[in-house]
């Protein structure tokens, strides 16, 4: 039986992956210390380690990653607007928190290190769709510590031999969906809102747009690009579903009335150009946005 080991294995995306790489027979073991996550997404058959990653001895950190084939640290603080008021907490969980375990995923020999990182560290980007090789302009210091955790992963694939992978999440939804920033904030309040017949809330104008991908095919990503059989030596690819949607188009298909109210400022759009992931890798998001909405919220 393979080992497997995912960092932040309780939190929204991290839940779901354990979820699938138990069901493909995986031996799998989380690190959490469910400072965000919730121990209500821990798989029964897993086994959990509640350790803060960016203060755990790297003994402790590599006596329980010995063994394993793959890490995916999905670990990290991600509310955008409250980075930019406490950057330092940023810095210690989402830097040094991976580089202890990039460090102890080297020191014992995982065949390969996957990295989830964001979209924004494209930040205001004018190339739309937005390809891997586009300028990075980190707005934020959640953005920023992306960029870092990038680089890190590059360093230790070109210096130390790990062979690691960065996955660039656009909006994830899906089940498990946490209310922690981002636009995956829009369904559950808007949701709300419809079953409490009131209007639904826009910020702005409703009129910037965002790719969104749903937490299955992210999930599946992740595992394609673990077991991918060619050394991937620190390649980055966007994940997302290669079209976006409006805010207004989005409480469309919800249905009802709609108010609009002044909001922050924020980039306009974003869209991922997927052709480097389906032709390195054979990935294709399947799942659709309009009919999940459409499913969830009946439920």
């Amino acid at each position: 039986m393979k080992k497997a080991v995912v960092v932040g294995g309780a939190g929204f995306i991290g839940s779901n992956l354990v979820d699938r790489l138990v069901e493909y027979n995986y031996e799998v073991y989380i690190i959490d210390d469910l400072s965000t996550g919730k121990v209500e997404n821990i798989n029964s058959k897993a086994t959990h380690f509640k350790l803060d990653i960016s203060s755990a001895n790297s003994h402790r950190l590599e006596s329980i990653i010995e063994g394993s084939e793959y890490v995916f640290h999905l670990a990290a603080k991600t509310a955008v607007q409250e980075s930019l008021l406490n950057p330092e907490i940023y810095e210690i969980i989402n830097c040094s928190g991976l580089l202890n375990i990039i460090k102890a995923s080297s020191r014992v020999g995982v065949k390969r290190f996957v990295f989830s990182s964001s979209s924004s560290v494209y930040g205001e980007t004018t190339e739309l769709p937005t390809s891997e090789s586009a300028e990075k302009r980190p707005v934020s210091p959640y953005a920023l510590t992306k960029l870092i955790g990038e680089q890190y992963c590059k360093l230790f694939s070109e210096v130390y031999g790990l062979d690691t992978v960065c996955l660039r999440y656009f909006n994830v939804y899906g089940d498990r969906m946490n209310n922690e920033g981002g636009y995956r904030l829009l369904f559950p309040i808007f949701k709300d809102l419809k079953n409490k017949g009131l209007p639904l809330t826009i910020n702005n104008n409703g009129e910037q747009r965002r790719d969104f991908i749903h937490v299955d095919d992210v999930v599946r990503a992740n595992i394609i690009a673990a077991e991918h059989q060619t050394k991937l030596k620190g390649e980055c690819y966007n994940i997302g579903s290669g079209k976006n949607y409006s805010v207004n188009e989005i409480a469309d298909i919800f249905g009802g009335s709609k108010v609009y109210t002044e909001g922050v400022i924020e980039p306009k759009e974003t869209l991922a150009c997927t052709a480097k992931i389906d032709l390195d890798l054979d990935f294709r998001p399947k799942k659709e946005l309009s009919e999940w909405i459409h499913k969830w919220i009946t439920t």
